[in-house]
């Protein structure tokens, strides 16, 4: 069952905050990285490539776990668990979103054979934190 974002999160995700990503190895061990992120109702959206360790993380175990710094207030924050969803980004929408959102401008271009992908995270748990 999916979660609903209160305002306190609404605010974090659509700020330009970063967040911390943390995904499940192959052998049981985390991966962590710092990614940009945009929010779609209820879900949480970040973009990777197909060959990058947290895409092949989630393709084998979806469950995922980010966690959201106020960038202003460092002790604002909020940890979202839930399940990642892997969408085929063809078009690269979503580096371009978070481009303008993050620094203003279009991203650099890539490799035509790079295949972005849309990380759609369905929340199951949300816990906010501030001072």
């Amino acid at each position: 069952m999916s979660v609903e974002f209160d305002k306190g999160t609404r605010e974090l995700l659509d700020g330009k905050n970063f967040a911390t990503v943390a995904t499940i190895g192959r052998d049981g061990g985390p991966q962590t990285s710092v990614v940009w992120v945009a929010r779609d109702g209820d879900a949480v959206l970040f973009s990777t490539t197909a060959g990058r360790q947290k895409a092949r993380n989630l393709a084998q175990d979806p469950r995922v776990s980010l966690t959201v710094f106020d960038t202003g207030n460092p002790y604002r924050s909020v940890d979202i668990r839930g399940t990642a969803e892997l969408i085929e980004d063809r078009e690269r929408s979503l580096p371009s979103r978070l481009s303008q959102k993050y620094l203003g401008e279009e991203p650099p271009a890539e490799p035509d054979d790079a295949l972005r992908l849309i990380v759609r995270v369905t929340p199951r748990k949300v816990t906010g934190f501030s001072v």
